[in-house]
């Protein structure tokens, strides 16, 4: 059986639908599907669906449209550099279509992961393995319902016949789906073991986020929160808690969640992909690449920054804005010598190199200081081309390996789960308001930031930002707190409520009838 083909059934779909033998291409490759199905084992099947995951979160595509469009991330057009027909801009700005690349190739993407989690079901996979490939599923279906609004799905006869168009689950439909599937399967899941394997916490964690934001994805204009819910956040928040698996970093320790060996020293990370050189991983390296200048160690290709009132955000003291991290993945001088430079967190000024301690030049002219500035433009030039824009590097750089870096991706982190506990407090849950505050004290005291002496919606959604910055989430917030439409540096107001939602791509509405075109697009 040839398994690739089992990652490309988007395209394959979309091929199909513009040529005049689309039947016997759907049979020719449903026959190759059936070739050889006794060779199948499950736990391959399985490896192949946690890998479906790299592509769309580790800094690429779902991470793009849920950070790069808000005021946590902005990827400027460098004079003739990062504009790929401003599909970058149209994140950020909020002037997307149903045509801009990340549309399509997110949703493609997260399809694909659902497709290879619900094909291990076929294989007689043992109960473990079932539920390992369901809390795969769930989570690319929560993350379609998130973005899009709606989730396809394919089952029964159209797992096996691809002339059969995916269901289409609306957004309560879906939360139910997900619901059910994550509480049948937790007693099937580990309770304990390496993080990149689905575990019974990060499926009460998923949980956690569902019943968080279903208000938002029944209603994105006027979210409800109701106290079920907000209670069953709680609970599950309590049984996290009470399995003793995880605390807050300590002092010094935030960036241990995503060290090169962030598998062993952190005690936050609940989910994560498996990042491993030699064997298996995806593209972490975007996360340095993404930002660092090209004169830089390693070299980088000079784009994506955040913008300056969110680094506003952040005190002088808060470790999490930027600290000289010592691990020992760091070859180079800086920790050899003892130099000491900020190597992780939000680089902003002066730049050094790293194995001789001078500052750092720019490329053109080269006579400039590489100085990153807080002044950036989503359209930049002139003599701030190279150096506009804070630039955050969260995942400290693995110099120790040469191929793929070993920093495992982190999904969900324990501090994530008691800022939903504290959320939902606020949220009409059952605890009082200083339970609330002591559970966001308890991060922030370990972040080296003095205590808040209230708790509002408002500066818990500040807190957040500070505390999960570039990890994926800052939409999905700003959406729940009601704040997605308003303006910030560099966007303007949204004139239209549509964008709470993206336009589900004219490429899949073109494949299957059963999508409609989200309001407004």
């Amino acid at each position: 059986m040839k398994l690739r083909t089992l990652l490309y059934i988007g395209l394959i779909a979309s091929v199909a639908a513009s040529t005049s033998s689309c039947t016997k291409l759907k049979e020719e490759f449903k026959g190759e599907l059936e070739e050889g199905t006794s060779e199948v084992e499950p736990g391959g099947l399985l490896t192949t669906a946690y890998i479906s995951l790299n592509t769309p979160y580790q800094q690429e595509q779902r991470w793009v449209m849920q950070e790069i469009s808000t005021d946590a991330a902005m990827a400027p057009t460098r004079g003739g550099d990062w504009d790929d027909n401003g599909m970058h801009r149209a994140i950020h700005l909020h002037t997307w279509n149903a045509d801009n690349a990340y549309m399509n190739n997110t949703f493609v993407s997260l399809g694909t992961a659902i497709y290879n989690a619900s094909n291990v079901l076929r294989y007689k996979p043992n109960a473990q393995q079932t539920a390992e490939a369901k809390f795969i599923r769930a989570l690319a279906m929560f993350d379609l319902l998130d973005l899009y609004g709606v989730v396809p799905i394919r089952e029964g006869e159209a797992m096996e016949d691809f002339r059969i168009a995916p269901e289409v689950l609306q957004p309560q439909a879906a939360v139910d789906y997900i619901v059910k599937d994550l509480n049948d399967i937790l007693s099937s899941l580990p309770t304990d073991g390496a993080a990149y394997v689905a575990n019974r916490n990060a499926a009460k964690t998923l949980l956690m986020k569902i019943y968080l934001n279903k208000g938002a994805f029944v209603n994105r204009q006027a979210p409800t929160f109701a106290a079920e819910d907000m209670n069953k956040v709680i609970t599950l928040a309590k049984e996290i808690t009470m399995s003793a698996q995880y605390t807050v970093s300590a002092k010094g320790k935030y960036f241990d969640n995503f060290a090169p060996d962030n598998d062993v020293k952190s005690t936050e990370n609940i989910f994560t992909l498996l990042n491993k050189n030699g064997e298996r991983g995806g593209n972490v390296d975007r996360t340095w690449n993404t930002i660092a200048h090209y004169n830089m160690n390693p070299s980088g290709w000079n784009g994506w920054c955040t913008l300056s009132d969110y680094y506003d955000k952040f005190s002088a003291s808060d470790e999490r804005r930027g600290i000289y991290y010592d691990y020992a993945a760091d070859t180079t001088s800086n920790r050899k010598k003892g130099f000491g430079r900020q190597n992780v967190g939000f680089f902003a000024g002066q730049q050094y190199n790293w194995s001789t301690n001078k500052p750092l030049m720019a490329r053109n002219p080269s006579t400039a200081p590489l100085s990153f500035s807080r002044e950036v433009t989503i359209r930049t030039s002139g003599a701030t081309l190279e150096t506009a824009g804070i630039r955050p590097m969260k995942y400290a750089f693995d110099y120790a390996a040469s191929g793929q870096r070993n920093n495992d991706w982190v999904v969900f982190r324990y501090s994530d789960v008691l800022l939903m506990q504290a959320e939902a407090i606020l949220r009409g849950g059952t605890g009082a308001a200083g339970e609330a505050l002591a559970l966001v004290n308890s991060i922030r005291i370990n972040r080296g930031v003095t205590n808040l002496t209230t708790l509002t919606l408002d500066n818990l959604l500040d807190e957040r930002a500070r505390e999960l910055y570039w990890e994926g989430w800052r939409r999905q917030d700003l959406i729940r707190f009601g704040k997605f439409l308003q303006a910030w540096q560099e966007k303007a107001a949204d004139p239209d409520p549509k964008t709470l939602l993206y336009p589900i791509p004219s490429q899949q509405i073109a494949v299957n009838p059963n999508l409609k075109q989200n309001p407004g697009y």
